[in-house]
């Protein structure tokens, strides 16, 4: 059992927040890459095949890194940030605010970080905001007219981004007095995402200026 998790407290499974459109969108492109970088391996004479493969080399990390792998992680203690080059760990107790505003960031100990994985759909927010107000609109008309057959949603709509962030936030504030939730924020680059990257990038320029 882990030392930071007092042992009079349950311990929970993480909560994975991620943008399913974004894992399917790289699923899609990574197929692309593979068929068309593939059939250039295949089909290429020269050095077409080496520079089909350094340009898959570069690409297929960088569209992981921004499809794929964004994800947010939370628990009773803490959130991890799972962004294309970083990984950012942040305990509920350095945490200051989640928020959604263009995008859905957090921020903590004077420093912003941008929620990759919670994409900010403005019109979703709008058609949101527009069933908001026809809520308001019957609530109003039941307090004036209790005979009157008017009924109201129970819950207004709220946009999925919004609703994440609310989520997060409350999390923030049930969780910063836990003993597990102190500690500052850690940030690590994902060297894994970006070495491959640089190297077919530069094997890409090589490869085309002595072609």
């Amino acid at each position: 059992m882990s030392s930071q998790q007092p042992t009079d407290e349950p311990v929970y499974d993480d909560r994975v927040y991620r943008s399913s459109m974004g894992v399917v969108s790289g699923v899609l492109l990574l197929a692309l890459t593979a068929w068309l970088c593939g059939d250039a391996v295949v089909r290429g004479s020269g050095n077409t095949p080496w520079i089909a493969l350094a340009a898959a080399l570069c690409a297929v990390p960088l569209i992981v890194a921004f499809t794929i792998r964004p994800a947010v992680f939370a628990n009773d203690d803490r959130m991890r940030v799972r962004n294309p080059f970083r990984i950012i760990e942040l305990p509920w107790a350095a945490v200051d605010a989640v928020r959604s505003g263009y995008s859905a960031e957090v921020l903590a100990e004077g420093s912003k970080y941008q929620l990759w994985s919670v994409p900010v759909s403005l019109r979703e927010r709008k058609k949101a905001n527009r069933q908001r107000l026809r809520h308001e609109g019957l609530r109003d008309r039941e307090e004036r007219s209790p005979g009157e057959k008017v009924r109201a949603p129970a819950e207004p709509m709220r946009a999925s981004a919004d609703r994440i962030v609310d989520e997060l936030q409350r999390l923030a504030e049930r969780g910063a007095e836990r003993p597990g939730a102190q500690g500052s924020v850690r940030v690590h680059w994902s060297y894994e995402i970006i070495a491959p990257a640089v190297a077919g990038a530069l094997l890409l320029i090589v490869l085309v200026a002595t072609r």
